[in-house]
């Protein structure tokens, strides 16, 4: 069984050619607010992280997976970017991480995010032994919402105000996915 392979996407490491993409996701002003940014990373700064990244778990506490279409008729059958997944904030003894996604927009409403968020799942509760992933959720984005509920997360509460967005605080729901509804 592949972890990281589905019928149309595949999750793989980041590699040095990836800093045109990283670059692209992490300077997106419009996704600062669900990532707590607040200026721009530099390319020299994101080759660093790449170049830094042991792409362990354990060491970094944290795991980025760009997410590749494959073999579709979409790409000619080459492999294209279209975003990245993460695990992050993870915590080794209580065995638990929070996810986070972003899709270029070209490619969103598709369906690749609900198959690469799945793959992530089944790779961090069958391979890594996770006991539970959690998201932190615009309560005003029903997108994700959807997204993360078709994915066996559920809501578990809501913090209110938790986010500042220009100026304006917004309500996070608080999304869970315990192994145990594998």
């Amino acid at each position: 069984m592949s972890y990281l392979q589905g019928p149309h996407i595949q999750l793989r490491a980041l590699e040095p050619e990836d800093l045109e993409m990283m670059y692209t996701i992490e300077n997106d002003t419009t996704l600062w607010d669900v990532s707590n940014r607040q200026v721009p990373y530099s390319r020299e700064v994101l080759r660093q992280y790449i170049i830094n990244s042991q792409a362990d778990l354990y060491a970094d506490k944290q795991v980025r997976f760009m997410m590749d279409l494959h073999d579709s008729t979409e790409t000619g059958g080459n492999h294209e970017t279209i975003g990245a997944i993460d695990l992050f904030n993870f915590e080794p003894l209580h065995r638990h991480a929070e996810v986070g996604i972003c899709v270029l927009q070209a490619h969103r409403g598709k369906g690749y995010a609900t198959e690469a968020l799945q793959l992530l799942c089944d790779y961090a509760f069958r391979f890594l032994g996770m006991e539970q992933l959690i998201a932190h959720i615009a309560a005003e984005n029903g997108c994700s919402l959807q997204l993360f509920s078709s994915c066996g997360f559920t809501a578990c509460g809501t913090l209110k105000r938790w986010w500042n967005v220009e100026g304006s605080f917004k309500d996070v729901i608080l999304m869970q996915r315990l192994k145990k509804n594998d």
